[in-house]
């Protein structure tokens, strides 16, 4: 009697990738809780920014605050997906499927790579989301077809090199208190730049560190793009947006994703602190 011997499975970045990206949307689809009130937050922000502090804020060289506003909100939500990243890396970290899939023939990218594209998909819902409540509140895009697309290309590029911060946190931090304290910096980051107040306004020292906040950049550069009113500001920084604006996602990208994929590798598949459990090879991945 002749055995046969079935071919191991090889690892393929690509598919894997896709096999994964399409789980963490199944997650999203059973549970989609966490991301209607992720939306529902980022528009209660522009409501109260537009109705409730609007009238009281002034736009450097006159014009509208909610033209002046919406860049910096589109922005700002893709700062908030880096708590979203890093709550969903920790979650499965928790639950053992890392280690699942650490032990599986699967492309070691790949489970990174799922994450980053299934985040960025809903950058893209939450995006269009808040391009409709803009247009409602009275924001427009004054520029071009190709001028307005290039915008939301670099709003996407800034949130695609979040994903990587937040996939970094998510495999280094433990416990939702270390989570928690994640979403408490996002407020600081987003609020120490450009995206609601000039940097003028500011002690020139504050101002200083707001230019070159890698949100500012994206801001400014989509300010222009949109054809909205800008802070104006005589610096480097302000007459180079739309170059940092590209350089900045780029040098985080190249900081976080071999740090997230170096860290990836290091984790034991051992049971440990945070009660995970080595997964015996083949064990189902499941959408949990």
């Amino acid at each position: 009697m002749t055995a046969t011997v079935t071919p191991a499975r090889r690892p393929s970045l690509a598919g894997d990738g896709l096999t994964l990206t399409g789980r963490a949307l199944a997650h999203w689809r059973r549970e989609p809780g966490p991301l209607i009130g992720s939306l529902g937050f980022d528009i209660l922000m522009v409501l109260m920014f537009a109705y409730l502090f609007g009238g009281a804020l002034q736009v450097p060289g006159g014009g509208s605050y909610r033209e002046f506003l919406m860049p910096g909100m589109f922005a700002m939500t893709m700062v908030f997906g880096i708590s979203m990243t890093t709550m969903a890396v920790s979650a499965d970290l928790d639950r053992g499927v890392t280690d699942r899939l650490r032990s599986m023939p699967v492309s070691r990218l790949a489970p990174l790579l799922g994450r980053a594209a299934a985040d960025l998909m809903f950058a893209v819902v939450t995006l269009a989301v808040m391009l409709g409540v803009g247009l409602a509140v009275g924001w427009r895009a004054r520029g071009d077809l190709g001028d307005t697309l290039a915008a939301l290309g670099l709003i996407l590029l800034l949130r695609f090199a979040l994903v990587w911060v937040g996939i970094f946190l998510g495999l280094t931090v433990k416990g939702q208190s270390a989570v928690t304290a994640v979403q408490t910096l996002e407020f600081p980051l987003g609020f120490l730049s450009s995206a609601f107040v000039a940097p003028s306004t500011m002690p020139t020292w504050l101002g200083a560190v707001a230019e070159w906040n890698p949100l500012s950049a994206t801001v400014g550069a989509t300010r222009e793009l949109f054809g909205n009113p800008g802070w104006g500001g005589d610096s480097w920084v302000a007459a180079h947006h739309p170059l940092l604006a590209v350089l900045w996602p780029l040098v985080l990208v190249a900081v976080f994703l071999p740090l997230s994929l170096r860290r990836y590798r290091a984790l034991s598949r051992l049971a440990g602190p945070r009660g995970r459990q080595r997964a015996a090879p083949g064990a189902p991945v499941t959408a949990r």
